[in-house]
């Protein structure tokens, strides 16, 4: 399709401005804020997105008006003046790239903690607690609403100074629909009862920031138009208040969302996860849209081109939302225009950068390490002043990345395989099927070591003797780890692998008891197969609760997977050790907290995990004829500058291991260990 009959890249006229195609990233928080500003970090985060083609981004998710808001997610503060400047420099950047911005404002109502911010007391329509953040609020009292509409237009106002170019209210699981829903607002008075009252607040707050910033700065409103529940909004009810607000006159867009989102598993159908359908609320904001006959924008999983064309040319949606697909790869929108869609790096829906947020972090792509992180690792890869001879040994995601980077610089490189194929622990993790996205992983890195010309040598286990015979400059170890056993007083040899469950090596024969010593995916992985095998099955974990390392939008398929099934789940408990009992295994139990506590379980499979021990032989060989032994500044890493010292000048090459060849850890990690030093090599 050409540029100019491309329906996502022709432009989009919003009240006086003109969006120059229909891509756009919606509304969420980075947590990249530092003292509740959008410093350097959150602003060059926009900008690469900005660089990179997009139509609108939408900042913050969302900036809070209020005192009275505490920063659950670090949110933006849009009740402090100091935002102006910051703002202003943000939009500043962006509009020389032709990308407009456009805030997000709220008044978190229920969905935070108390303990946050300034510890104000939470507060809602009615004392109704929201199980996702736990605090009990008290009931919004009359001065309570006055303020807060005030600072609403307070905060407008804050917003049109900086120069952004519009501003939409979340009503979306927060104050403003909080209000509306039956479910969060059982009030007797004016604000409760009929739709017409339910809406009062937010008529309230919309003509209060109309007078602030006046009729012709753009307002748009994120807004759930059904909440998919019995106890909430309705469809009905739904549409008709995106109804009212069209005929108003106070909003200039809707952006639309279905659900609810009081709980993770809630949650997880706002926001789908892998293995879970794309799109699935497309078709109803299309609904909305003719319903209205009004400006529509929508996201949710519309991970890919093909499925955001469809939306904008079936006239489903004005502009689309891709919002984690730009987390993945800000620059769609150029590689569009370009002609070069097979190079978008593919969103894998592992919602890393999700469950980041909502554990406290900072949002971070499972495989691009350069998001977030613009200031110290550019996405665009910079050539080396000089190329040199590069050996990648092992074709997991460290190795496959490694190899990219170091080819996009300018080196040539060959990298070693021992296996017959390429994508190392993630060949284990899609025998999940509900994981078989993260193939996109692999697949996207061997799309583009095959443009740049890089040779794959399968079924190669490289010796140190194998690697010195091509006569490197740089030898980089990404040769993994190997699946390791929990320390036991005895039984080791009759325990299996999480890994050989899921490699397909061992079948599952209930009973089974999975000891998860680890708190990832890798367990919980295993536990899920053998959960759908129909064996009986418990998991037993040392930790508070099950698979901590994991985010609570990962955790709810595996958690529904094992309700569905009857998975017994174990915390505080730890596997002691395993004996042989006729045809039969005991796994012997005890507490960390009792030492007298022991239990026993007689069962026919006990299957561990406990991460990785580092593949690091081919290391170890290679460290003392190196030029630089092995060794890393670190402190020069950080820095940006040459991280491998020449202890040994006249050596022939520098060697530097990455991922799990050095310690059991994650992609993510596996990947920016490839990307930071090889970008410096």
């Amino acid at each position: 399709m050409s540029v100019s009959n491309d329906p996502l890249l022709q432009p989009y006229q919003l009240k006086h401005l003109t969006l120059k195609n229909r891509l756009m990233s919606t509304a969420h928080e980075p947590a990249y804020s530092e003292d509740g500003m959008p410093k350097d970090r959150y602003r060059l985060y926009h900008l690469e997105k900005a660089k990179g083609g997009i139509a609108l981004t939408m900042t913050a998710g969302s900036a809070i008006v209020s005192h009275d808001s505490p920063p659950a997610f670090g949110n933006l503060h849009a009740y402090r003046d100091e935002i102006v400047p910051w703002l202003k420099k943000l939009a500043d950047d962006c509009h020389e790239h032709s990308a407009a911005v456009m805030i997000q404002l709220t008044h978190l109502g229920r969905r935070t903690g108390w303990n946050k911010g300034a510890w104000l007391p939470v507060l809602a329509p009615s004392a109704i607690r929201e199980p996702a953040h736990r605090a009990f609020p008290k009931e919004i009292e009359d001065w309570d609403i006055e303020r807060i509409v005030r600072d609403y237009a307070d905060a407008a106002a804050r917003m049109q100074a900086a120069g952004l170019d519009g501003i939409e209210f979340e009503a979306y699981g927060h104050l403003m629909d909080q209000f509306w829903s039956p479910a969060t607002n059982r009030r007797e008075d004016e604000f409760g009862g009929s739709l017409e009252n339910r809406m009062r607040f937010s008529s309230m707050v919309m003509e209060a920031v109309r007078k602030a910033v006046g009729p012709e700065f753009i307002v748009g409103i994120r807004m759930v138009a059904d909440e998919d529940w019995d106890q909430g909004l309705s469809r009905e009810e739904g549409v008709e208040i995106a109804r009212r607000l069209t005929a108003s006159g106070k909003i200039d867009f809707l952006n639309i969302i279905r659900g609810h989102i009081d709980s993770d598993a809630a949650l997880n159908e706002v926001i789908p996860i892998q293995g879970m359908r794309t799109s699935p609320h497309l078709d109803f904001a299309g609904e909305v849209r003719a319903a209205t006959r009004f400006p529509v924008f929508h996201a949710a999983r519309i991970a890919d081109v093909a499925t955001a064309r469809h939306a904008i040319a079936e006239g489903k949606l004005d502009m689309v939302g891709m919002t984690r697909a730009h987390i993945a790869d800000p620059h769609i929108g150029a590689k569009v225009m370009r002609g070069e869609e097979a190079r978008i790096r593919p969103c894998v829906g592992a919602t890393y950068c999700l469950d980041r947020i909502y554990e406290g972090g900072e949002a971070l792509c499972i495989h691009n390490a350069s998001t977030g992180r613009e200031a110290e690792l550019p996405h665009q890869v910079i050539k080396a002043e000089r190329p040199r001879k590069a050996v990648v040994v092992g074709a997991g995601p460290a190795g496959l990345e490694a190899a990219r980077v170091l080819a996009e610089r300018g080196h040539s490189v060959v990298v070693l395989e021992a296996t017959g194929e390429a994508g190392g622990q993630v060949n284990l993790l899609v025998r999940n099927p509900r994981r078989r996205e993260m193939i996109g992983i692999v697949d996207w890195r061997l799309a583009e070591l095959e443009r740049l010309g890089v040779e794959i040598r399968y079924g190669v286990y490289a010796e140190a003797e194998d690697v010195l015979a091509l006569e490197p400059d740089l030898v980089v170890v990404a040769t993994g780890g190997m699946a390791q056993v929990p320390p036991l007083d005895e039984g080791e040899d009759l325990v299996t692998s999480s890994w050989d469950i899921l490699a397909g090596a061992a079948k599952a024969a209930g009973p089974v008891l999975l000891f998860d010593d680890h708190g990832g995916h890798a367990g919980m992985s295993a536990a899920e197969v053998i959960a759908q095998s129909g064996a009986e099955l418990e998991i037993v974990s040392p930790e508070r609760f099950f698979a901590p390392e994991m985010g609570g939008m990962n955790h709810v398929p595996y958690a529904r997977a094992f309700a569905k099934n009857k998975v017994r789940v174990t915390i505080n408990t730890r596997l002691k050790s395993v004996r042989r009992d006729g045809n039969a295994l005991v796994a012997v139990l005890g507490s960390d907290f009792a030492a007298a506590a022991v239990e026993e379980r007689r069962v026919a499979q006990v299957v561990v995990e406990y991460g990785t021990a580092a593949n690091a032989d081919l290391y170890l060989a290679l460290k003392p004829l190196s030029r630089n032994l092995g060794a890393v500044d670190y402190p020069a890493l950080i820095a940006r500058r040459t991280p491998l010292p020449a202890k040994a000048p006249d050596a022939a090459f520098e060697l530097v291991r990455i991922g799990d060849a050095v310690a059991s850890r994650n992609i993510h990690a596996a990947i920016y260990d490839a990307a930071r030093y090889c970008s410096l090599l």
